[in-house]
């Protein structure tokens, strides 16, 4: 079960942060490519064709971003063209299209937001708020140790060995020995893990992290809750809080010092750091096959908005153009 549950939330970290890398605990000279990360989420969590290759389960949304202007994003068209309309998808960590939603662990977001020229920016983020690993090299290190041997076992000493000789798994790790199942995706904080910078017109450049904030306060289940729950209920439970109450989430900006690191996603910054509102998404239908061949590629950005160095933001973009290209052709 255990192994189940860390495969899963590292298979969501992958789509929310896909890299490409080798392990640090055994030399290689092999530069890994985005390709090898797909077939390894394949190794790991089984081929599902015409399906994403992790975070398969989802849940597809629209509904309406509202800016908040504010001076550390002066100009930026995104916060200063009105209500905007917006594509959302909702997710469980995984390959598996019938994932069980009992599971605790990696619940993800992909949220889409199209502006008047037709330019888009996109969030995606998960509820884990540190990625596993440092870098490139260190995430699929990591990978590798959960692959199962020829008798279909994995070894968890192998596991244990990585994580304590590479400190950057370890806040992930923790995370998931601590988890629970999220009550809803609506009762969900999400974190974009990644750093970015705008720049003003003025030239000042602002370094950013953001998460998103549900309206509806974060809510988890207790063991003796999720028993009682069907296997799968997070699209009904999701229809009924819109029938029910107004669902909405805001969108937080950290603000960076020049000492936050922004190439390294399993760091959190200090908790002091100065935070504004970019706006709030307002929920208004769920259900359907709306966001099926959305790519929520996290470096597609509107105006303004710069990816930063991070290696494995970078990698992000050719794993999952890869990933798409495998859906749409039934791969």
């Amino acid at each position: 079960m255990k192994h189940n549950l860390i495969t899963s939330s590292i298979t969501a970290a992958f789509i929310m942060a896909s890299a490409a890398a080798t392990s640090n605990a055994v030399a290689s000279e092999k530069e890994i490519q985005a390709n090898d990360l797909v077939e390894m989420f394949e190794k790991l969590g089984g081929k599902h064709p015409g399906y994403r290759k992790a975070h398969a389960n989802g849940l597809c949304a629209s509904g309406t971003f509202l800016p908040a202007p504010n001076k550390h994003f002066t100009g930026a068209a995104l916060l200063s063209s009105g209500e905007l309309p917006v594509s959302l998808r909702f997710s469980v960590g995984g390959a598996n299209p019938n994932s069980d939603e009992k599971a605790p662990g990696t619940r993800g977001v992909g949220m889409q937001i199209k502006l008047p020229n037709g330019a888009l920016h996109t969030f995606t983020g998960n509820n884990f708020p540190v990625f596993a690993g440092k870098n490139p090299e260190v995430f699929y290190g990591f990978l590798s140790t959960l692959l199962p041997d020829e008798n279909g076992k994995a070894d968890p000493e192998k596991t244990i060995a990585f994580v304590e000789n590479n400190p950057s798994v370890q806040a992930n790790v923790l995370w998931n020995k601590t988890a629970k199942t999220p009550a809803s995706f609506a009762n969900t904080e999400f974190f974009g893990l990644h750093t970015f910078y705008f720049e003003q017109s003025n030239g000042q450049k602002t370094k950013f992290r953001w998460n998103i904030e549900p309206s509806l306060g974060v809510k988890t289940l207790e063991k003796a809750e999720v028993a009682k729950m069907p296997s799968e209920f997070l699209a009904d439970t999701f229809a009924q809080q819109l029938k029910d109450s107004k669902v909405s989430f805001t969108i937080m900006a950290s603000l960076g010092e020049a000492e936050d690191s922004d190439i390294d996603p399993s760091k959190q910054w200090p908790s002091e750091r100065a935070k504004v509102a970019l706006g709030t998404v307002t929920v208004n239908t769920s259900g359907g096959d709306a966001c099926k061949n959305t790519n929520f590629d996290p470096n597609i950005l509107s105006a303004g908005f710069t990816p930063s160095a991070d290696p494995i933001l970078r990698m992000r973009s050719p794993a999952y153009a890869i990933s798409f290209g495998k859906r749409l052709s039934n791969q």
